[in-house]
């Protein structure tokens, strides 16, 4: 994990700024503060507990709520004066009902939240989704439907029609996602094959 001791603390009064990262989708969930005893008990309870500056007391996050952060992983900047938590959260994070504290929406993180609707979408009735129908119709009609859109997207590419070659590359990233869900795979499986790959 992390050495305690081994952080700056004297350089913010005993108090350190702890950045909370999802774990499923690497977005930022939120920023709180940990004193030495709040790090400890996140250590050892490998759930979040900050040091409340209003409350004057360690907070769990999530104690009222339910909501709480499953410590994955604990990080030191290079500087020793500030932490990264990465967490599996237990539902919103946000005291807003929302996932983040922060407005923000990228990319990379929209994908791992469309993932996790395919995963409910699974599981629906295949008469009111899309999503839970193809799955219904089996590994065949998912990977022909990857092979369809991936065709159209080549085709597009090779004519120069851009916004053509837009659509039909976020068909196809939907229905790769889909193809995954059905062979028990996910993003991270691909994320990590491509970073073991770059290293």
């Amino acid at each position: 994990m992390i050495d305690v001791e081994a952080l700056a603390w004297d350089k913010m009064d005993g108090l350190l700024p702890a950045i909370v990262q999802g774990g499923d989708d690497g977005r930022v969930r939120m920023l709180g503060y940990m004193n030495r005893e709040a790090l400890a008990a996140t250590i050892e309870t490998r759930t979040v507990t900050f040091w409340s500056r209003s409350k004057a007391r360690l907070w769990v996050k999530g104690e009222t709520s339910g909501n709480t952060l499953g410590v994955l992983a604990i990080h030191a900047d290079c500087d020793s004066d500030a932490i990264l938590i990465v967490a599996q959260p237990a539902g919103p994070t946000c005291h807003k009902g929302i996932d983040s504290c922060f407005d923000i929406d990228t990319a990379p993180h929209f994908l791992a939240r469309l993932e996790a609707v395919i995963h409910q979408r699974a599981g629906a009735d295949p008469d009111d989704s899309y999503t839970a129908r193809l799955l219904a119709e089996g590994t065949k009609r998912v990977a022909q439907k990857v092979g369809e859109e991936g065709v159209e997207a080549a085709l597009a590419a090779t004519v120069g029609d851009r916004e053509e070659l837009t659509n039909e590359a976020a068909d196809l990233l939907y229905h790769l996602l889909v193809l995954l869900k059905d062979q028990g795979l996910g993003l991270a499986d691909v994320t990590n094959e491509l970073q073991r790959r770059h290293g």
